[in-house]
């Protein structure tokens, strides 16, 4: 799975560390969704889309052959 995190955090002007206590999670579960380590659940990615104001379809896409 792709994400935009990363990207839509520095637009945003926000630390990992900011992020992380928005959405109330580590630093570390920031880091690995960026990375592309971990999968975000499906309330925290809705939270990080209504945190950057935009579609979670924006923020994550499955590639092709992944479901």
């Amino acid at each position: 799975m792709k994400n935009s995190v990363y990207e839509y955090r520095k637009k945003n002007k926000y630390t990992q560390e900011e992020l992380a206590k928005k959405l109330g999670v580590t630093r570390q579960t920031i880091i690995s969704i960026e990375q592309g380590k971990y999968i975000a659940s499906l309330p925290l990615a809705l939270k990080m889309a209504k945190i950057f104001a935009i579609n979670v379809e924006e923020l994550f896409n499955l590639e092709e052959g992944e479901f």
